[in-house]
């Protein structure tokens, strides 16, 4: 149960309750600003290596290679109207170019026309730029260059040979010697850098098996890699041998949140060259490499775009284009127009409906963020006598807004899905797939939530979630919701939703109920229902390991209906007893067998265990669990409910 303060849960259970519901609209998806990219320059520059940095002025720094040349400019109010056509040559370059800045300090890299890596500075915010400098002999074969920089001054260089990548670091003016990557591929064809708490890389080419790839790889300063130290290297995504698929450019930003750009190019009938964008889910870290499904871009060019960020906004740059993508998502406070509200959580599903008072157009006004897509958030309270208090419930995307003209009131109507339905919308590109031993469930549950932009955590959960690393493929076209119910399938554990994340629990036999009703909170109308359970004998076959589970009662009433679950992950008697005995209790907790309607609990989480007295029922301080929650608010009624359902604990 959400934690509500000692004010909020005394007048939740006050006969005269005023409620208070808070709504707002953002355009937001999983707790992200949505990049809303318009183009500022259109311009004729030919297409090529290209880079952008952000100077601590606000300065935006471009760099391109054309003609056996490298080009520069800096535009220190850039906006609508800035001049972002004119160029500086700063002398011959070929293949490739990078550029980082830090506050003042502004560093371009690139290979000369000799074959070397040479490196400008610049500690006047990209305003001049000392005599090129040799970090890397011609002899290293260098393709691709990238760079970030520490404060204190230092500097990282990565670069990559045909297949190879290596990295230096300069202290004090001085190159240290460079360090070669562990890891094979067939192939690299780009390579971008930016610093977190570590040297943080993106890689694209081929592996050994020619597979077209996204890679992501850390370089450590002692954050989440040691010091000097390769991490393993993290596929971001990939196409199979033969597809006719590459990637090239990439790029690396982290204004809010990590974001990354690449070119995904199809070389077969209809070929393209098209720009893929995506981003790390919300409170993670690189080496997690938890990415959003990558979203494609209306953008082309076989070079992509450079990522330059700050606070607040987004660059894009291309040698012929510019393009500012605010990231302060907009916020819209509908609380004073609701009129209707009806919440639903159940496993696996949930969604919203919200009708508003919209007399005045303001909510449905050009530039309002309430339209399909948006995050709504809801958060459900009173009236206290510290003011209107509420509690945070899970979030939601509109899938519809309708506007409704009626009796000269204009209203809107909005329908809107909960995180299942982001994860439901989600459909694999391609087959991924890990081997036994690999990935624990909660890995691979953290990394199909983030496909769909939701990202993942846990209250509670059981030994089989982290120590059961299976093997497990999802296939291609497969939606999210049918590959996580899967993989839940294997272990005791449940999903449930908070604010906009999607949270792992253990619903534990043994857990301690955490609020009660009917002593204290009224209980306004119950029921009990029962029902015969759609199976009720489980048998377990795994890899030479077999056991059954009996829902003896429900066989006693209606006779035995079998459920079969085959799993060659199970290799043990043990490990097929406790998956027996875990689809039972899954098909028990699916049984709700009472309902209560009580006023609206602020808290009221999904799984929770509660206590219900209800004499007519027969229930004194029963533990049961909140399988499914509906919430209603209607402001016309005077109507403030919750209907629960519940099942054995």
């Amino acid at each position: 149960m959400r934690s509500l303060s000692a004010a909020l849960l005394a007048v939740q259970q006050s006969p005269s309750a005023r409620p208070y519901v808070r709504v707002t609209v953002s355009d937001r998806t999983g707790g992200v600003a949505r990049a809303p990219y318009q183009r500022l320059y259109t311009g004729s520059e030919p297409d090529g290596p290209h880079a952008a940095a952000l100077a601590g002025d606000g300065s935006l720094l471009r760099a391109r290679i054309a003609g056996g040349q490298l080009y520069y400019q800096r535009v220190t109010s850039p906006g609508p109207g800035a001049g972002f056509g004119t160029w500086a040559g700063l002398g011959p370059a070929q293949r490739s170019v990078a550029m980082a800045a830090l506050g003042a300090q502004v560093v371009l890299a690139y290979v000369a026309s000799d074959g070397s890596v040479a490196v400008r500075d610049s500690v006047d915010y990209g305003a001049s730029f000392g005599a090129p400098v040799t970090a890397v002999a011609a002899a290293a074969g260098a393709q691709h260059v990238a760079l970030a920089l520490k404060a204190g001054g230092q500097v990282f260089l990565a670069y990559a040979t045909a297949s190879q990548v290596r990295a230096l670091k300069r202290t004090g003016g001085t190159w240290g010697a460079a360090s070669t990557w562990p890891h094979s591929l067939g192939s690299v064809s780009g390579l971008a850098c930016h610093r977190g708490g570590d040297y943080d890389l993106l890689v694209t080419g081929t592996d050994t098996a020619s597979r077209a790839g996204v890679w992501t790889v850390v370089y450590g300063d002692g954050y989440r890699q040691p010091p000097d130290s390769w991490s393993p290297l993290r596929e971001a995504q990939r196409a199979d041998a033969g597809s006719g698929v590459s990637f090239v450019a990439p790029s690396l930003a982290a204004p809010d949140v990590y974001r990354l750009a690449f070119v995904e190019s199809y070389s077969g009938s209809g070929a393209y060259s098209r720009l893929q964008l995506a981003h790390l889910v919300p409170g993670v870290d690189f080496a997690d490499n938890w990415w959003r499904e990558p979203v494609p871009a209306d953008i082309t060019g076989a070079y992509g775009v450079a990522l330059a960020g700050a606070p607040g906004g987004l660059w894009l740059s291309s040698p012929s284009g510019v393009w500012f993508a605010p990231l302060a998502a907009t916020g819209l406070d509908v609380s004073a127009g609701v009129l209707f509200l009806e919440l639903e959580e159940e496993p696996s599903g949930g969604r919203l409906r919200l009708e508003l008072s919209d007399a005045d157009g303001a909510y449905s006004a050009p530039g309002s963020p309430l339209r399909p897509g948006a995050e709504v958030a809801v958060s459900l309270g009173y009236v206290t006598a510290e003011g209107p208090l509420a509690s945070p419930a899970p979030r939601f995307w509109a899938t519809s807004v309708e506007t409704r003209l009626e009796g000269g009131r204009r209203t809107l109507a909005v329908d809107a899905a909960s995180a299942w339905g982001l994860l439901s919308s989600w459909r694999a590109r391609r087959q991924f797939s890990w081997a036994a031993g690999q990935t624990n469930v909660f890995g691979i549950l953290a990394f199909l939530w983030a496909r769909a932009a939701v990202p993942f955590a846990s209250v509670s959960y059981s030994p089989a979630a982290v120590n059961l690393r299976p093997a497990f493929t999802v296939q291609p076209g497969q939606s999210g919701l049918e590959a996580v119910g899967r993989l839940l399938s294997a272990v005791p554990d449940v999903v449930l939703l908070s604010e906009g994340f999607a949270l792992l629990k253990y619903p534990d036999p043994a857990e301690t109920a955490s609020y009660a009703y009917g002593d204290g909170h009224p209980v306004l109308a119950a029921s009990r229902r029962q029902a015969l359970s759609p199976a009720n004998r489980v048998q377990v076959f795994g890899q030479g390991a077999f056991a059954e589970a009996f829902l003896w009662e429900d066989i006693a009433l209606g006779g035995d209906r079998l459920r079969q679950v085959h799993d060659l992950n199970v290799a043990s008697a043990v490990q097929a007893s406790d998956r027996a005995g875990w689809e039972a209790r899954r098909l028990l907790l699916a049984l709700a067998s009472e309902e209560i309607v009580v006023p609206v609990n602020c808290g009221q989480q999904l799984y929770d265990v509660v206590t219900v007295s209800e004499p007519a029922l027969g229930l004194a301080a029963a533990r049961r669990r909140v399988v499914a929650i509906r919430t209603r608010y209607d402001a016309r009624r005077g109507l403030y409910r919750q209907r629960l359902a519940l099942s054995a604990p």
